[in-house]
């Protein structure tokens, strides 16, 4: 960011103050996670600084263990079909709230985005009487339901956010021109929407990846995803697999969320914004 050439001395002081406070706010977030990275790659079965030396060990550990194996598993299956569930009742949710108009939607949408709103062990406390009424406790079906319900508000928020600049004289058109309502829907809607629902359906595989709560409520040892089995790890013996584990679910999140931030700029580029 550069300055004008007229800026004056209190502007320039001002200008590097703000982006050292910035830099160090920015510090102070992320070094938490930071530290964790080198960590993974510690010779040693020790969580100090310095390291004595470098080593794969814990990665070759966690690829030769079959119980971390079934959380990847685990993990893949539940995100991959709890964001599909998420995406397609997310979109229909959210296109029904754009565009219908009825007494109560206001309530009814506070109803959707409520688990994001509501304490996530008060949601995996209801879940699991619910669940377990209907015999879906210590399943991968009941597991994969409880992440699908806990991402269809992100789904909801993005798709509603990519409805509000959208053009509903595009879907009078294509219907003028005999185009029946699927069809208008797959040609005309689907395609400029596409950019939020996709983002929306990362959010959902991000939380269904790394939710730790509702897995420990719901699942068994069989249905032990990643972050329950990294739990149970801490709770049972501290070792660096962990580490290696939580780096690459940080190189996970980061690769997602680059692909969100470029879905948001095409996004911006279908409805005509410029920043």
């Amino acid at each position: 960011m550069a300055l004008p050439a007229y800026a004056t001395a209190w502007d320039r002081t001002w200008h590097y103050t703000f982006l050292a406070i910035c830099v160090a706010i920015f510090f102070f977030l992320i070094a938490p996670i930071i530290v964790i990275i080198p960590l993974s790659f510690n010779s040693e079965p020790y969580f100090t600084y310095p390291m004595p030396g470098y080593s794969l060990r814990w990665y070759a550990d966690f690829f030769n263990n079959p119980q971390w194996i079934l959380g990847l598993k685990n993990s893949v299956i539940v995100g991959v079909f709890a964001t599909a569930i998420a995406s397609v009742l997310g979109t229909l949710a959210a296109l029904g709230m754009n565009r219908a108009v009825f007494p109560g939607k206001t309530a009814i949408l506070a109803v959707l985005i409520s688990p994001m709103v509501v304490p996530i062990v008060i949601t995996a406390v209801g879940m699991f009487y619910f669940y377990s009424k209907l015999g879906l406790t210590s399943s991968l079906t009941g597991l994969i339901l409880a992440h699908a319900a806990l991402g269809v508000p992100f789904v909801v928020i993005t798709v509603s956010a990519t409805l509000v600049g959208f053009d509903n004289n595009l879907i009078r058109a294509g219907a003028s021109l005999g185009a029946s309502p699927v069809n208008v829907f797959f040609k005309v809607t689907f395609p400029l929407i596409l950019p939020g629902v996709v983002s929306g359906a990362l959010f959902a595989f991000i939380i269904s990846w790394d939710e730790l709560v509702v897995a420990i409520m719901l699942a068994s040892s069989e249905q032990h995803t990643l972050p329950r089995r990294m739990w149970s790890g801490i709770r049972e013996l501290i070792s660096p697999t962990i580490l290696a584990v939580a780096t690459m679910l940080i190189v996970i999140s980061i690769m997602l969320m680059v692909i969100m931030e470029l879905l948001r700029r095409r996004s911006e580029r279908l409805r005509g914004i410029r920043n």
